[in-house]
């Protein structure tokens, strides 16, 4: 089960020693099957990795530049310079970056210029409100995958995440039975489109510890995409605690 801990634009020099105790979990045997990575700003990306050397918690970037060399880009940082801080994961497609400019054709450069430097990539897709009750929801899951994986050979280093963008930051989740049909069709779509058997799918949108006993019942899930719920420690740990039994 992967728990990834989107940290968005939250954190500082002194937030890194909050992550003490889910270091502590991480080292119980129970808990060894869950597959935790930060992703915290790029200004501390590097003392993330300083603090979880030697432990089964890994590191990610939020996002990054899609040229893959060093250029004229004011503010922007790439998979090499995200790389070279140690980080092996990096999110692309998030909903808020595409909400401020990323295309499925920038996202498709920036994940195959990911996979150049051998990070792992969290590729997240999701339909907007309107979307849905125009019922266009799979038409622009699709789309955003085909678009996101074109030309792309090797996906053995591609996580999926279905976070519907209405839902995030809202509080709102769809129901069970809903969401595991949109969980299976995502799944089956992916195995028959790109012929990857196993596809990890993870879930984010709403994702905290009152809702973490229902959202592990749906089948097919692999973990969790979650937000403002994994800044804090308490939080976070319930979410890993109630997710592994």
């Amino acid at each position: 089960m992967y728990f990834i801990a989107n940290w968005k634009m939250f954190g500082n020099l002194k937030s890194i020693n909050t992550i003490n105790r889910v270091i502590n979990l991480a080292k119980l045997t129970k808990f060894r099957k869950a597959k935790i990575v930060y992703c915290p700003p790029y200004t501390i990306l590097d003392k993330f990795v300083k603090k979880t050397k030697n432990t089964r918690i890994s590191i990610g970037a939020q996002n990054c530049h899609h040229d893959k060399n060093f250029g004229p880009y004011t503010g922007s940082i790439n998979a090499k310079m995200i790389k070279q801080t140690g980080a092996k994961y990096v999110i692309l497609g998030h909903s808020e970056n595409r909400q401020t400019g990323d295309t499925n054709k920038i996202i498709n450069l920036k994940l195959k210029s990911s996979l150049s430097e051998n990070l792992n990539v969290i590729l997240c897709f999701g339909e907007k409100l309107a979307e849905r009750k125009k019922k266009k929801t799979f038409q622009v899951i699709k789309k955003q995958i085909n678009i996101g994986l074109k030309n792309v050979k090797n996906y053995k280093k591609i996580i999926f995440a279905y976070e519907p963008v209405w839902s995030i930051g809202s509080g709102k989740v769809l129901n069970n039975k809903d969401l595991e049909y949109q969980i299976k069709v995502i799944k089956n779509y992916i195995v028959k489109k790109f012929k990857i058997k196993n596809p990890r799918i993870l879930y984010g949108g709403s994702v905290n510890p009152k809702n973490i006993n229902s959202l592990i019942e749906i089948r097919f899930l692999k973990g969790f995409l979650i937000g403002s719920a994994s800044q804090k420690s308490k939080k976070f740990i319930d979410i890993i605690k109630k997710s592994i039994n």
